[in-house]
């Protein structure tokens, strides 16, 4: 027998049964106060009774609409619960939340989003490690222009993994069984450019001994990687922009153009809007290349992947190191101007050096040159010096506390709760150093 059954929202079945009840409650108070002042009776009691149980009536509905409604949501909640897979779900008394059921619903919700958010982006990207919400956004994107066509421009710091992007971005495309060739335009000489990208006859030139296709050919079908283009030539340029355009290239020596069918993505640690208003990159190029832009945070804007780059990093050495919590704490502070690059090199330093477990002193002593550790401190009445006029040790200590409780209280825009739990001590461990350094928290708030 055939399912006729209709799937109705909710949005519209819980609005139309309590405007029924309006309805039904004026047609009937209507209807009474005529009846009785037709017969010449005093219609008082009667619409007080039909409303005592009209109150009635919309109180069972209520109930048993928010019983249809909150029930199955609180077995979820109590199965989250038992899973462990939620850290609170009792909301901060000090919040704007609702301490009541709600607000410990929303709470769990924004959690378990959150937790699928990341197992999403692990499952959908395995070779990129990065669970924190900018890289999801960047996750994001990826998903969305990956099925198109559309040209796609990488921006980002050196040592962001820009090529990691762009080769996710292939693999997630319609073209992942066509090949993904790379190109670094800064890693080849200006002479050379033109004949890796474009290809040449032989004789062409001197020691062109043989015909040789160029990366854009080897790319047919696929997808293209344009690595570093802000370091290309500006009349290698002019020849790039044409095969865009016009899907067609021309060897070096050949007579005819060869039609081509590539993708294009490219990448620059560069700023191409201030290189254009310089003349140093076409105006064309840049906003042919510029059609879809993605941008990479570096490494100091998503300082919660440090934790997981540091494991993935030391299970590829291949070795049983453990990192100390003083050495997690001080790559954790560290500004990384070299991003995930420098990160990499830095443990594969301290694996070299240390032992069984890495120490902050098996790091690259340039960590130790964080600004953020280096700050001249605000009071300077405590410091004492030794005979050769070098700082003390006491003093050396208690400046490296405070600038760390400093630098976490600035990353958490002043919430102690988020500080401590960032230094790894509890709140009012905290609370007594600030009082002991005379910190002001109102500095970091916003």
């Amino acid at each position: 027998m055939k399912d006729i059954r209709f799937h109705i929202s909710l949005y519209v079945i819980v609005p139309v049964i309590f405007a029924g009840i309006a309805i039904l409650s004026i047609i009937v108070t209507y209807n009474t106060t005529t009846y009785y002042l037709s017969k010449a009776l005093n219609p008082q009691w009667p619409v007080v009774w039909w409303g005592m149980l009209l109150i009635a009536f919309t109180l069972i509905c209520g109930i048993l609409i928010v019983k249809l409604l909150i029930d199955p949501v609180k077995r979820f909640i109590i199965k989250t619960e038992g899973l462990g897979i939620v850290k609170n779900v009792s909301p901060p008394k000090k919040t704007a939340v609702a301490t009541g059921d709600m607000g410990k619903f929303t709470m769990v919700f924004d959690q378990v989003s959150e937790l699928l958010s990341k197992v999403e982006a692990r499952q959908l990207f395995p070779d990129i490690v990065g669970q924190s919400k900018v890289m999801r956004g960047v996750f994001n994107q990826i998903v969305k222009v990956a099925p198109k066509d559309s040209t796609v421009l990488i921006t980002g710091e050196t040592g962001t993994g820009k090529e990691l992007i762009a080769r996710s971005i292939h693999q997630h495309s319609k073209r992942n069984e066509q090949p993904f060739v790379a190109i670094n335009c800064a890693a080849i000489p200006e002479a050379l450019l033109e004949s890796e990208l474009f290809g040449h006859e032989k004789g062409a030139f001197t020691g062109a001994n043989t015909k040789k296709p160029g990366k854009f050919e080897l790319a047919d079908g696929g997808t293209l990687f344009l690595d570093e283009i802000g370091d290309m030539p500006l009349e290698t340029q002019v020849k790039v922009l044409r095969a865009i355009e016009e899907n067609t290239i021309e060897r070096l020596g050949a007579i005819k153009p060869t039609s081509v069918n590539v993708r294009f993505i490219a990448a620059t640690n560069r700023n191409l809007e201030h290189m254009v208003d310089s003349g140093l990159f076409r105006q064309d190029l840049f906003y042919r290349l510029n059609v879809f832009s993605i941008m990479l945070p570096p490494l100091r804007h998503r300082r919660e992947d440090i934790p997981l780059l540091t494991e993935k990093f030391l299970n590829e050495l291949g070795r049983e190191r453990h990192l100390s919590s003083e050495a997690l704490q001080l790559l954790m502070t560290n500004d990384w101007p070299g991003n995930v690059r420098e990160l990499k090199n830095a443990l594969e330093s301290a694996d070299v050096l240390a032992d069984k477990k890495i120490l902050p002193s098996n790091l690259p002593v340039s960590l130790n040159r964080n600004d953020s550790f280096n700050r001249p401190a605000r009071h300077t009445n405590e410091r004492t010096k030794d005979q050769n006029g070098n700082t003390d040790l006491d003093w050396q200590i208690k400046d490296y506390e405070r600038r760390m409780i400093v630098d976490a209280l600035r990353r958490c825009g002043g919430v102690q709760v988020k500080a401590a739990t960032f230094l790894g001590i509890k709140e009012r461990s905290l609370w007594h150093r600030i009082k002991k350094h005379q910190i002001n928290i109102a500095e970091f708030k916003p």
